[in-house]
């Protein structure tokens, strides 16, 4: 089992060290992860400059750019194989909802998926990160059932874990995405320039989390793993659009 592992929280952070941790003993390990923080870089690919591929004191290979940037740069350039699966995590902070399409942990697996391999987004849906071990024990339980019974096609799964200790854990169910109200409005505050500057509000509280969906799962101390797709049309509005442009 070849196993490529990225993240978007950076090549020096505790969940991709626990998620590495967790891994050992079940085949082939790469790492290749970003030179720092890149949460909320969503899919986004580096074109603007090049990208330079150095390898950390922890042997972890480490990566001027994005979390896609990581994984195609993998599976395009570096690697001589076609990694078996592609596990992205653990991210320090809940993917759920409308996350899932600005987070870069889910990114990184999306490439994989992209580019024909299975993958698998990790999350733990704290920023307190009391429980990485939780995660990563549930990221080895997934690959382990994978390496058992393979799936066929290729597939991208958006895990989220309750940072609880395993014991804890009330099961595993199969969700869909929930839904968040919109975002907080952006904070402004005034710069030593005296400019206005502004940050990015909070995430919204969420708006549609009934039974099947990741947030009702979580909250209920489950893990939720849900199976995404990248087909973006609004099937329900074909026929709509196309008498709308007659």
């Amino acid at each position: 089992m070849r196993i490529l592992v990225s993240n978007d929280d950076g090549y020096s952070a505790a969940g991709l060290q626990a998620l590495v941790d967790a891994l050992a003993g079940l085949g082939e390990i790469v790492v290749v992860a970003p030179d720092q923080n890149c949460s909320a870089a969503s899919n986004s690919l580096t074109l603007s400059r090049p990208l330079f591929l150095k390898q950390a004191a922890n042997g972890f290979y480490v990566v001027n750019g994005t979390p896609t940037d990581c994984v195609h740069l993998a599976v395009t350039g570096m690697l001589d194989y076609l990694p078996d699966i592609i596990v992205s995590g653990i991210n320090h902070g809940a993917n759920m909802g409308d996350d899932t399409i600005y987070s870069g942990t889910v990114a990184a697996a999306t490439e994989g998926f992209l580019l024909g391999i299975p993958a698998i987004a990790i999350s733990l849906t704290s920023h307190d990160g009391r429980n990485f071990a939780t995660a990563g024990r549930v990221a080895r339980e997934l690959v382990e059932r994978f390496i058992a019974d393979p799936i066929r096609d290729p597939v991208l799964l958006n895990v989220n874990v309750p940072d609880i200790p395993h014991t804890d854990l009330r099961g595993t169910e199969v969700t869909r995405l929930g839904r968040r109200h919109k975002a907080e409005p952006v904070v402004a505050m005034r710069s030593p320039r005296n400019e206005t500057v502004y940050w990015i509000g909070a995430a919204g509280a969420a708006a549609d989390a009934g039974p099947g969906t990741d947030f009702n799962a979580v909250e209920r101390g489950c893990v939720s793993v849900t199976p995404l797709q990248l087909d973006l049309t609004h099937t329900a509005q074909l026929a709509a659009i196309t008498r709308w442009m007659q």
